[in-house]
């Protein structure tokens, strides 16, 4: 999936994201159906492109609650987010992996405060054509062996002797995708490196029709992508070294789909939580992770993560307030 071309939710979607979020008990959103509230203020967010289409998301729907909250999101990218973040220069950090130590040494130096809370759960799909009877599991080296720069692979015999002599055609992202960076970085062992001969699009739609037009096609894309098209593609288990295991919701949320799921997140600094914009904003972020995850094609949380995440956002109300 591409994740750049997935920015925010659709006006409507938006429209009915907000009012459903704000207009039931007068809870963190706080404002009026006409956008009105006495709320104002900005919050600023930076860090992962693949989380800021969950950040832009409640951000729009937010702010067409709260007329007075100017919210913005930059994409500097994980590291470079904690770089701000930890330097006092932002409120909430995107993240596509937990913060790492000397991230966590440079916000405890700075005397940053902060909470994680996992908004989401990304999953990629490695998908084939359905007349493909031989390809049932691929391990991460065989996938490597196809995909990494350089490789020559061209036929379903050089991934293993034991499949047919079938000419195999790849399809996948383009390289300005987040879904491209994912891929690469989980399977290749760098983020950017490819092979380029293959058939690449910033049109998922596209990958979709190029697997199901040929016996030998192959491609990658964001699990639900898999999920709305399964009567015309099929999804490869994949072998990390700990067996087989198939793509789905319920995979990538456990973690067992590796190295192709993973956990998303924001990190809140504390301090600005005593910012009425910001607390706002979060509470009203981490109310409607599941209908923003599914709009920007993620897996949502588990109700057991979902209740994980509240437990976590009253703790650091509590810090904000000592």
């Amino acid at each position: 999936m591409n994740r750049l071309r997935l920015t925010a939710l659709s006006g409507a979607a938006v429209l009915a994201l907000g009012l459903a979020a704000c207009g039931d008990d007068g809870g963190a959103g706080g404002g009026s159906s006409d956008g009105g509230s006495d709320i104002s203020g900005t919050v600023k967010i930076d860090g992962s492109s693949t989380v800021a289409p969950l950040s832009e998301a409640a951000a729009e729907a937010f702010q067409g609650e709260n007329g007075g909250v100017r919210v913005t999101v930059g994409t500097s990218g994980t590291g470079g987010g904690f770089e701000k973040f930890c330097a006092g220069e932002t409120d909430i950090s995107d993240a596509s992996r937990a913060i790492e130590e000397d991230e966590t040494a440079a916000c405890e130096e700075a005397g940053i405060t902060y909470q994680e809370f996992q908004i989401a759960n990304d999953g990629l799909s490695v998908v084939v054509n359905p007349e493909n009877d031989w390809a049932q599991c691929l391990t991460v080296d065989q996938l490597k062996k196809i995909w990494d720069k350089g490789s020559k692979v061209s036929n379903w015999n050089q991934v293993d002797p034991s499949f047919p002599d079938e000419e195999l055609v790849l399809n996948g992202p383009g390289t300005d995708s987040g879904t491209f960076d994912y891929f690469t970085e989980s399977i290749n062992g760098e983020e950017g490196r490819s092979r380029s001969d293959y058939n690449a699009t910033e049109d998922d739609n596209v990958i979709v029709q190029g697997v199901a037009g040929e016996p030998g096609g192959m491609g990658y894309f964001g699990l639900s992508y898999l999920e709305q098209n399964s009567d015309q593609l099929k999804g490869i288990e994949i072998d990390s070294g700990e067996g087989c295991v198939a793509p789905s919701a319920e995979t990538v949320q456990s973690g067992d789909y590796t190295p192709l799921s993973r956990p998303l997140f924001i990190y809140v600094n504390a301090a600005s939580l005593k910012k009425p914009a910001v607390e706002a904003f979060v509470e009203y972020y981490l109310a409607n992770t599941e209908p923003l995850a599914e709009q920007a094609l993620f897996v949502p949380l588990t109700q057991e993560q979902q209740d994980e995440l509240q437990t976590e956002l009253d703790d650091l109300k509590q810090q904000a307030q000592t």
